[in-house]
């Protein structure tokens, strides 16, 4: 068995690899990207050599370098418009934001986000959540940004938890949105969760990071009776219990009392010393915004309740800024060759 302080010593000495890895790697996109606004630059200021000048270039280029990717007439293209996209606002390139994201983010997000301040923050979220390009997608297509920031949500977090209230409300959303379009019209609870924990990953990417999976119908035992929660998780960085109850239909106010009975129950049974108070989440298919409020001024436990939707119960207004599939597959496709 490996002496502790050696393991320590070679524990030490991984971390440091993994570390320049990452900086490396890190530093190496933003030299991409760097690269790419200067050839950008150059594109735009000599467009006087006419409407071939950009597969002119591209040609030589590949005659040059006959093995490298990302030169290709599409991607100087892109080049050209992330050039005149950031060319009032050059710091922005070339400091933390847009030089530490992949390319294919930078092209995606301006594509798809046309206000600056709120490409900024899918951008911040890129780097908090570790996004990959179509995901990406996914949550600018789902509205992300209007779900977790603009839309009022609905808890008591200010009045019952000392600190951290603000992180807890930054999980919140809005209507939440879940990729569940095989449930039959007609679905209960049940399968409602069922359907959850068949498609865990996609739940886990819609309530965001920091969500630990603990278990569904996760028993409790009060007095010699037992009850369950529907779905329970554990947040890493808020460092609590997360109990979940699904509703197929209306809120209503005692869903609220039956929600503080378990996180009583979990503070005093499953949380230890190093926990923080658990938080309880109602989603409800639909819900009156004041009967909710009226409810949760009178539950002492941290609660809050959003709407929920699925793919197939989306309202038109939504369904129609999804992309087609010839969008996806465009996408898909935006290449670095």
């Amino acid at each position: 068995m490996l002496d502790k302080s050696f393991k320590e010593l070679c524990d030490g000495i991984k971390k440091d690899i993994k570390d320049t890895q990452l900086e490396i790697m890190v530093n190496a996109n933003t030299n991409l990207v760097n690269l790419y606004y200067r050839i950008g630059k150059t594109l735009d200021e000599n467009s006087k050599w006419g409407n071939k000048f950009v597969e002119t270039v591209a040609f030589e280029l590949k005659n040059t370098f006959p093995t490298l990717k990302g030169f290709s007439v599409r991607n100087l293209k892109y080049m050209k418009a992330f050039y005149n996209e950031y060319k009032d606002d050059a710091e922005f390139v070339h400091c933390l934001n847009c030089a530490q994201l992949p390319w294919k983010h930078n092209i995606t997000l301006i594509q798809k986000v046309k206000d600056k301040n709120i490409r900024k923050w899918y951008m911040e979220k890129c780097f908090e959540e570790g996004w990959s390009k179509n995901v990406l997608i996914y949550q600018i297509d789902t509205d992300l940004y209007k779900r977790q920031v603009e839309n009022k949500k609905h808890n008591n977090f200010k009045l019952t938890l000392k600190e951290n209230s603000d992180l807890v409300n930054n999980i919140m959303k809005e209507p939440y949105v879940f990729d569940l379009i095989e449930l039959t019209e007609d679905y209960k609870e049940r399968e409602l969760e069922n359907k959850m924990l068949e498609r865990l990953k996609n739940v886990l990417l819609e309530l965001g990071s920091g969500f630990s999976f603990v278990g569904n119908q996760y028993k409790i035992t009060v007095d010699n009776e037992d009850f369950y929660i529907d779905l329970l998780f554990y947040h890493i960085k808020l460092k609590c219990y997360v109990a979940i109850e699904l509703k197929v239909g209306k809120f209503k106010p005692e869903f609220g009392s039956k929600m503080g009975f378990y996180l009583t129950a979990l503070d005093e049974q499953i949380k230890d010393d190093n926990d923080n108070p658990s938080i309880g989440i109602i989603l409800c298919s639909s819900k009156s915004n004041k009967i909710v409020d009226y409810t949760l001024k009178y539950i002492n436990k941290p609660l809050g309740v959003s709407e929920y939707k699925i793919f197939n119960e989306l309202p038109n207004n939504l369904l129609k800024d999804f992309p087609t599939e010839d969008e996806l597959n465009l996408y898909m496709d935006i290449d670095e060759e």
